[in-house]
């Protein structure tokens, strides 16, 4: 029996995984928690005083559960906040001071590509190609594959922390905000558009957060142990609903979980973005990605 530890350092969140696999493969989750951290409360551009405590203090906590679990083969990896962040790799060192815990950073291209391969543990792909995308605090990832090969990866500088710093000031966001922001993706995306053209993905498969939140709101979400299905048709309702929504009407929200609160509608935004550049029949949301992915490597290592 084999166990291992994965952290995933996001820009909004860090997890932690805990799992054991036996000799035949198998997997037992024995340990799953995550702390919202929000290294980019202050902006991408340098992490503040407050989250830069909360992130050692959160890597703290996870280096007890981890003793308690006596791990001892562990991954900790940093995403786009640690690589953006001018303290960046100062908090790097903090946190391997003060846990012992080692942080390595990925670039936005590997992370595209471990996404992926978490993703496929939990959503089958068919012949047909998909649009996998994961909405973090600062980046998003893109992925076309299908079930047999990827076509095309890449990582954009457009998680929810970076719109929402940048184009949501308002409350409801305005119409004006909201043009802003879409005239933005229309750019920085432009070289996923030039591909969707080419490559024409039927599905879309959502990984992390928002995604989640998505599939407890739309109604009639087929769900299965590591995925689920929603429908299309179902988004535009709740999307309008939530979008004419101000920041305290969003908090008293049963459906939105507090910590998305204030990121939602500029997540809800880019989807809708999405949605109208290519002809979707179905949204597929995943419960793998990243932190899925890097322990996949870790055990065929």
């Amino acid at each position: 029996m084999n166990r291992y530890g994965v952290i995933d350092l996001g820009t909004n969140t860090f997890h932690l995984l805990i799992v054991d696999v036996n000799e035949k493969g198998k997997s037992t989750e024995l340990f799953r928690e995550r702390i919202f951290v929000k290294l980019a409360e202050d902006g991408i551009g340098k992490i503040g005083e407050r989250a830069y405590l909360r992130g050692l203090q959160a890597l703290s906590h996870f280096q007890k559960i981890l003793l308690e679990h006596q791990v001892k083969n562990i991954n900790a990896f940093g995403t786009a906040a640690l690589r953006t962040a001018s303290n960046g790799l100062d908090f790097i060192k903090a946190a391997r001071a003060e846990s012992g815990i080692s942080i390595h950073l990925i670039p936005g291209v590997e992370e595209a590509r471990l996404i992926h391969l978490g993703v496929t543990q939990a959503v089958e792909l068919g012949e047909e190609k998909g649009l996998i995308m994961d909405i973090g605090g600062g980046s998003v990832e893109f992925i076309i594959a299908d079930k047999n090969e990827v076509f095309w990866a890449e990582s954009f500088p457009i998680g929810v922390a970076v719109l929402y710093n940048n184009f949501h000031q308002e409350e409801p966001i305005s119409i004006e905000e909201i043009d802003v922001l879409l005239n933005h993706l229309e750019q920085i995306l432009h070289p996923l558009l030039e591909v969707l053209k080419n490559h024409q993905p039927t599905c879309l498969v959502g990984a992390s957060g928002t995604f989640d939140v998505l599939e407890k709101v739309l109604p009639n979400a087929q769900k299965t142990t590591l995925s689920a299905t929603i429908n299309v048709e179902n988004f535009h309702p709740i999307y309008q609903k939530i979008l004419a929504m101000n920041l305290e009407e969003r908090r008293a929200e049963e459906s939105i979980p507090p910590t998305r609160a204030d990121m939602i509608v500029v997540a809800l935004i880019l989807i809708d973005f999405i949605l109208k550049k290519v002809k979707i029949e179905k949204i597929l949301v995943s419960a793998y990605a990243l932190k899925e992915g890097i322990l996949w490597e870790m055990r065929e290592a």
